[in-house]
């Protein structure tokens, strides 16, 4: 599960300050996809980068599988998001000069857990078991987003959380990831993607709309 509760988030720019998040609470349940949606800039990315334990908040707490991640040393946050975190961002997800397995290695590495044969299943479950050799730069968009997908997934992640993963992709391959993160939620595992697609949109168990810093 993941729990936000009264999220906030502010910038400075120069002598202005922005207000990204102004009292944003979510909770996503296991087998649950929650789609937050909303036009550019009005927070969505912020949210996402706070859940995962990118950024702090300001205000307000997040909790993930029982644990707070928020307000703890980095070190912590680090441990905890590599253990039940899998995040898909929009590009990045992806280490350049390794290939695909080396990419999944890596995530499974980093919490000393090596599973080769639950890595050997994503590669199935997402369709790359014969790229698993391929660098990033070989690979072409849909494959790409499946094997960002793919790392998010290498630890059996209590939550899932996705910013825009189909935002370039054509409405076949973008049923694919789709379906693939609702056989994920079906693990369970509790989702949560910030996304415009109308396909996500419908796909979605339920829409939060933000704006300017607020769930409306």
């Amino acid at each position: 599960m993941i729990l936000a509760d009264e999220l906030y988030r502010f910038y400075r720019a120069g002598d202005e300050e922005v207000k990204a998040l102004r009292g944003v609470s979510l909770k996503a349940d296991p087998g649950e996809i929650v789609l937050v949606t909303g036009p550019s800039g009005s927070g969505k990315s912020t949210l996402l980068a706070c859940l995962a334990g990118l950024d702090e908040p300001d205000g307000g707490t997040v909790w993930i599988d029982q644990s707070r991640i928020s307000h703890r040393p980095e070190p912590e946050r680090a441990a905890l998001r590599a253990r039940s975190i899998g995040v898909v961002f929009q590009s990045g997800n992806l280490i350049e000069h390794l290939t695909v397995r080396q990419n999944l290695d890596l995530a499974q590495k980093l919490t000393g857990q090596r599973d080769a044969a639950w890595a050997d299943q994503v590669l199935d479950l997402t369709g790359l078991a014969t790229r698993a050799g391929a660098r990033p730069s070989t690979l072409s968009g849909g494959e790409a987003a499946r094997a960002g997908l793919a790392v998010a997934l290498a630890n059996r992640p209590a939550v899932l959380l996705a910013d825009e993963p189909t935002g370039e992709l054509d409405r076949t391959t973008e049923a694919g990831i789709l379906t693939l993160l609702r056989a994920q939620a079906e693990r369970p595992c509790a989702v949560v993607i910030a996304s415009h697609s109308p396909a996500v949109r419908r796909f979605a168990d339920r829409v939060l709309t933000l704006h300017d810093g607020r769930i409306t």
